[in-house]
């Protein structure tokens, strides 16, 4: 059983459809996705009605946005309830954050002399549900700034770069507890990758662990060997599960290729049961 437990559509920064996405995940001979759009539930149904067509298991999930002694960390939650009051509360004001953030990166973009308009952006946004840098780092692209999207955040939209803006990000421990609370199970998306290494050390992963956390995102391609086999220990000692995941964009993120990076059958059962456990009134889309 193949198992990608961390995909992202064109409802937020992706480049396939739901639907789409789910075709593709059959195309590579996966069993099982996760639909993990950032800050919204908007893809889940349309990856639902694709699930069962396509013969692939879909986990309804989450990429939370959150923020832990000033660095910015990616939470997954699988399996919520995305009815939640608490949950849902928190998603929309992550995202009214991005709302302000996008046009105020786009002024900056113009005082630079680069015509970063808002209705530049709609086209290449399209049907985005949350937009955010990845967006305009798209627009660069079409624009002809720069090559690609990393090239547009090493160059413009990298903290501390010239078009950066901070917006509003949950409180790590808080947003872990609220997708505890709403019968999902946390986990850390690529821990030690990007700026999130420098705050996820070894206690402060068992003070997480307390909060209610439930696995880290080991194998993922921002880990090389030695990262993997630390994490791999941290979580043995801590009780948590290991997960893999492709992280996939579409042609969004090259390299990240649904499939590429995997979760163990066995982690995956544990993920149902947990949010069995806590009470999640969610089941997987599609056959089985």
């Amino acid at each position: 059983m193949q198992i990608d437990l961390h995909t992202h559509s064109s409802v937020s920064d992706g480049t396939s459809a739901p639907a789409e996405l789910v075709r593709s995940a059959a195309g590579a001979g996966l069993d099982v996705i996760a639909l993990t759009d950032h800050d919204t539930t908007a893809g889940w149904a349309e990856a639902a009605a694709a699930a069962d067509a396509h013969g692939v298991v879909v986990a309804p999930g989450i990429e939370i946005s959150t923020r832990h002694r000033g660095a910015g960390v990616h939470l997954l939650a699988y399996l919520p309830d995305p009815t939640s009051p608490l949950l849902v509360a928190e998603l929309d004001r992550i995202v009214a954050g991005r709302e302000l953030r996008v046009p105020a990166m786009l002024a900056r973009l113009r005082d630079l002399g680069i015509p970063a308009t808002e209705e530049a952006l709609a086209e290449v946004s399209g049907a985005a549900v949350v937009t955010g840098r990845p967006h305009v780092a798209d627009l660069l692209v079409r624009l002809g700034v720069v090559a690609d999207r990393d090239a547009a955040f090493a160059g413009y939209l990298a903290e501390g770069g010239p078009a950066f803006v901070d917006r509003y990000a949950a409180d790590l421990t808080a947003a872990i507890g609220l997708v505890g609370a709403a019968g999902g199970v946390p986990v850390l998306a690529h821990p030690w990758g990007r700026e999130s290494r420098r705050v996820l050390d070894t206690p402060t992963l068992a003070e997480l662990a307390d909060a209610g956390l439930v696995g880290l995102e080991v194998d993922h391609l921002d880990h090389g060997p030695t990262e993997r086999a630390e994490l791999r220990r941290i979580a043995a000692d801590l009780g948590l599960l290991v997960t893999g995941a492709s992280d996939h964009h579409g042609t969004g993120k090259t390299g990240h290729d649904l499939g590429c990076e995997t979760t163990a059958p066995e982690v995956w059962e544990a993920l149902r049961q947990r949010a069995r456990d806590n009470g999640s009134p969610l089941a997987p889309f599609g056959p089985g």
